[in-house]
């Protein structure tokens, strides 16, 4: 088992191990900056538990899904090994890869602005590390149970109930040690290759056409990948809980400050849908068509950019009514702006893809969560400031 866990351990950290050393480094200067800078926070146990469960199940599923796995899965199926040996090692090295990478460093943002100190601050974080090891085990189960995925949906309710019922308990952590252990021996008993899916691209046939098109193959790369579209749909559901969200937050100088800052910050916000914003990155094989032929530049940026901009044009244009019709105020303006805000983000997002593709990854995730699509919001951010000022 520890040679089979070397193997996927070594794609996913490196040969030594060195992507894991820069990544508590950061989490480190992360979480030093923000407790060093005083900004405190009153967070609930139960949304700390929540939130990174739910971070942890979205990262794990995003791995297990990983197109590039399944391809190494199929060159190991060709070697001997034992099931329950192939499943533990796969798991473990994809569950270590979420909790030490990802998960770790949503805690150290998290922690590092909460009123928690001290012992308290300890017993958290030690609650909220055996919450993320139960979504990652309850991920995989529910992955594995292709066909029972409902099942699934319930377990992960129940969990949540619990945890809203028993946060505050001494019996919350035997509860979640023992849904951890459940979790384990239905895993000792799952087949190697539920885990194992074909490529999706491969499974589709579509009907050919005379002339190219770059919106078309979007959409369809889109119908491929479901989780992509599955984002963009979260993203616009929770534009309509924003505007309560910045009510909340800006409470004291709501009524100054909705109609110069708060719009822009909303703007900028919703053009962070990382997903789209990555089409060439994660599809080397495309990339290297576009830049093979002349001229394909222009003929793949501008409806590229396009496309971003209908997205994003989209999201604000949902926050805009629900703005409006939970706190007013929008007018012709305010459209104007959306529609500059989703402009530019749309075509910085592009650029940095054509002039900037991030390369060298180990598996999707790592586009997902890589820091280059912050460069764009950051911008847009400052912007956003100048916009509100002026």
């Amino acid at each position: 088992m520890n040679r089979m866990f070397k193997f996927f351990s070594k794609k996913l950290f490196g040969v030594k191990h060195e992507h894991l050393r820069k990544v508590f480094l950061i989490d480190l200067i992360v979480f030093s900056g923000l407790h060093i800078a005083g900004y405190r926070l009153t967070i609930a146990p139960f949304i700390l538990y929540l939130m990174v469960s739910t971070f942890s199940v979205g990262v794990m599923w995003r791995s297990l899904a990983s197109e590039d796995n399944a391809a190494n899965m199929k060159n190991l199926f060709m070697l001997p090994f034992g099931a329950r040996t192939f499943v533990f090692s796969y798991l473990s090295a994809l569950g270590t890869y979420t909790l030490l990478t990802k998960t770790m460093g949503l805690l150290a943002v998290v922690l590092a602005v909460s009123s928690w100190s001290g012992t308290e601050l300890l017993r958290h974080f030690a609650c909220a590390v055996i919450c993320s090891v139960n979504a990652v085990l309850m991920a995989a189960c529910v992955y594995a149970w292709e066909k029972c995925r409902f099942a699934g949906v319930i377990w992960g309710g129940t969990v949540i109930a619990a945890a809203y019922l028993l946060g505050d308990t001494i019996v919350f952590l035997p509860v979640m040690v023992g849904n951890g252990l459940l979790s384990v021996l239905i895993l000792a008993g799952t087949d190697t290759y539920a885990f194992y899916r074909q490529d999706s691209r491969g499974r589709h046939t579509v009907k050919g056409s005379r002339r190219h098109s770059v919106w078309r193959y979007l959409f369809r790369y889109l119908t491929a990948h479901k989780n992509y579209m599955m984002n963009t749909v979260v993203l616009w559901g929770a534009v309509c809980v924003l505007p309560i969200f910045f009510r909340q937050m800006f409470a004291q100088d709501f009524v100054g400050i909705k109609g110069r800052f708060v719009m822009p910050v909303g703007f900028v916000i919703l053009s962070v849908n990382t997903p789209l914003g990555i089409l060439l990155s994660c599809a080397p094989a495309l990339e290297q068509a576009v830049r093979f032929l002349p001229g394909q530049g222009k003929a793949f940026c501008v409806p590229y950019i396009l496309f971003l901009f209908s997205c994003n044009m989209t999201a604000d244009l949902i926050f805009l009514c629900s703005f409006q019709l939970q706190i007013g105020g929008v007018n012709a303006a305010a459209v104007l702006t959306a529609a500059f805000f989703a402009l530019f983000s749309a075509i910085g997002s592009v650029l940095l893809e054509w002039f900037f593709p991030i390369r060298g990854w180990k598996i999707e995730n790592d586009l997902w969560h890589h820091p280059r699509k912050y460069i764009v919001p950051i911008a847009m951010l400052l912007l956003a400031g100048a916009v509100g000022g002026f």
